[in-house]
């Protein structure tokens, strides 16, 4: 059940990262009470998630997981760059999130 917490926090790093775009410096109301909904809920969730799981690795998946969200949906959503370099980069991130729930025992 742990695990499924931390992916689900980690899915909402991934909003409030994107939503901070649309919040444009918290000046769009709707937007900014999306983001810091969503972040407090991640944070809740990471906080459940990390009394069974390892901290270092509940944290290492859960910005993993932000951070490769984050990137992949800025390409989709804001037309950033992206090169073969980035790619090889952003499947190696997801290769070591995977690693690291492979590897973590029986929590």
């Amino acid at each position: 059940m742990a695990w499924i917490l931390l992916v689900v926090a980690g899915l909402l790093e991934v909003c409030w990262a994107i939503g901070l775009k649309y919040t444009e410096g918290f000046t769009r109301p709707i937007p900014t009470v999306l983001t810091v909904g969503a972040i407090i809920a991640s944070m809740v969730l990471l906080g459940v998630a990390a009394k069974t799981l390892p901290i270092g690795t509940a944290y290492a998946v859960w910005v993993g997981i932000g951070a490769l969200g984050a990137a992949v949906l800025g390409i989709f959503l804001f037309h950033e760059p992206v090169t073969p370099a980035r790619a090889f980069f952003l499947v190696l991130l997801l290769t070591s999130i995977v690693g690291l729930k492979l590897t973590s025992g029986g929590a």
